[in-house]
């Protein structure tokens, strides 16, 4: 006869929620298994002559709930290899927040055992729909306490937490649930839930979820939905929904207007106001003009969706297909020790994956990048196939070179063309130095503002004009400027 293991569930609560047909599959049985004896029916069974194990010692013993659980199933199946069934009960309903049913069931085939879930008089969601007048119709989700992430709650459901068995599961809640409801949001702590004589259910704010005591492992926290359009500025779904109005015939004409042509400039630009904001060490800059990126990023797969091309969500697929595929150290396994590794990985498969269909080695540099950006690329490119220079001197011997040539050019053409090789043998040189030449220049121009703007202050604060004043005196005034900066740098300032 073939392996058996049936399973039932115990109800919600004390012998009044037990089923007549459960009662009778566990006094028939000649072995039962209760996953725990800390069920309100428990003590009725023993009294009742039924006799059971339980695999509470299974939870003193092991670390983490995932050994817990692996445990209890391998003890089962153990079990079920005798001539008759066993019986496994667990609280509530086998298919309700019960990841052992779940595990044996995966395992049925391997270990050739028929597992017979039958089920029970209903889950503790019975009492808990009841008691707290939800209706799950209007969205609904179930998650366990000892491990979720805020990433799986859409707030705009019904929530219940459920094995909230004590303060510092609570407090782990607590903090999770913090990443997407304001602190003071509203949640009840319900305790026993329709157990007569036993029931608790109290109202406190989510910050304060973890100073209750009254914890047990009948305890599960309920999570009322968002309701504000505020309390969704977070989230990307509400982000997609926005950008969608803004495109429809209700939404703003001139987001209507644009193209991904028309716009091109805005995606440079705030890429380069968000670079400011580095260089001003300004985190809340930082993450306004991150947002403007990203702005322009759901503009432009808004306008592709609506041509029938792409969307937001093919985006984010590539992305996270492109990561995982180039990043096998982590979800594969390669192994990469340093950054430089890693980079070498990145570089071999990038090019792997472009080798079919590169006509040129140049091929995937973008055109529109801005000048010293495009040098870079093109020379590091190069770089890689040997056409390089063998050491900075090299490069440098080239610099000297450009430069006598542009001091012997004649025409403007001639002119521009030399100082053209004079700024791209510069760039190969930054490259030899590993210094990025355009944010070089970028940071060279910060500092040239900065000091500049000292010189204007002064010129000010003099109350005279601009030609009262020698070149020597400006110059001693942006010497001042730098002397200054130096000295803040020293101090962290």
């Amino acid at each position: 006869m073939e392996a058996k293991i049936i399973v039932v569930g115990l109800g919600f609560g004390d012998e009044n929620s037990l089923s007549l047909g459960t009662l009778q599959t566990l006094r028939k049985a000649d072995a039962v298994f209760l996953r725990t004896i800390k069920t309100p029916v428990a003590d009725w069974l023993a009294k009742e002559g039924i006799s059971f194990t339980s695999f509470d010692d299974v939870y003193e013993a092991a670390d983490d709930f995932a050994s817990v659980y692996q445990e209890i199933v391998r003890r089962l199946l153990e079990a079920a290899k005798g001539d008759s069934p066993v019986v496994y009960a667990v609280p509530g309903h086998p298919m309700v927040a019960e990841r052992t049913v779940s595990l044996l069931l995966e395992k049925e085939a391997e270990y050739k055992v028929e597992v017979d879930v039958r089920g029970g008089s209903g889950s503790f969601l019975d009492a808990f729909f009841a008691r707290l007048q939800i209706d799950p119709i209007e969205g609904f989700q179930l998650v366990d306490g000892t491990g979720f992430s805020s990433s799986s709650i859409d707030p705009r459901n019904h929530v219940l937490v459920a094995q909230v068995y004590s303060r510092f599961v609570a407090s782990e809640v607590k903090l999770t649930l913090m990443d997407l409801y304001p602190d003071d949001h509203m949640v009840k702590i319900a305790t026993a839930c329709g157990i007569e004589g036993r029931e608790q259910i109290m109202t406190v704010s989510l910050h304060e979820l973890d100073h209750e005591e009254n914890f047990s492992d009948l305890t599960s926290v309920y999570v009322p939905p968002l309701k504000k359009d505020t309390d969704f500025y977070s989230r990307f779904d509400y982000l997609v929904e926005v950008i969608r109005l803004l495109r429809s015939p209700e939404g703003c004409p001139w987001d209507r207007k644009q193209t991904h042509e028309s716009l091109r400039p805005y995606l440079i630009e705030e890429a380069y106001e968000f670079l400011q904001a580095i260089e001003e060490k300004d985190p809340e800059a930082m993450a306004d003009e991150l947002g403007d990126v990203l702005l322009q990023v759901m503009l432009h797969s808004q306008i592709a969706s609506e041509e029938g091309i792409f969307d937001i969500h093919d985006v984010i697929r590539h992305l996270n297909d492109k990561m995982i595929r180039r990043h096998p150290h982590v979800f594969g396994t390669a192994e990469a020790g340093t950054a430089e590794d890693v980079k070498q990985n990145w570089d071999m498969i990038k090019a792997r994956e472009k080798k079919e269909e590169a006509v040129s080695i140049l091929d995937g540099i973008p055109q529109n990048f801005p000048a010293l950006m495009l040098a870079y690329e093109q020379q590091k490119k190069a770089a890689k196939v040997g056409f390089d220079w063998e050491d900075h001197k090299g490069v440098l011997a080239k610099v000297r070179e450009e430069l006598k040539e542009i001091g012997n050019a004649k025409t403007q053409e001639e002119k521009e063309e030399e100082l053209g090789d004079i700024l791209f043998a510069l760039v190969n040189f930054a490259r030899f130095i590993g210094v990025q030449p355009e944010l070089a220049l970028r940071d060279a121009c910060y500092k040239f503002e900065r000091r500049f703007r000292y010189i204007e202050s002064k010129v000010k604060m003099s109350r005279k004009n601009w030609e009262d004043f020698s070149l020597a005196d400006l110059d001693a005034w942006w010497d001042e400027a730098k002397r200054l900066e130096k000295g803040n740098k020293k101090s962290g300032l």
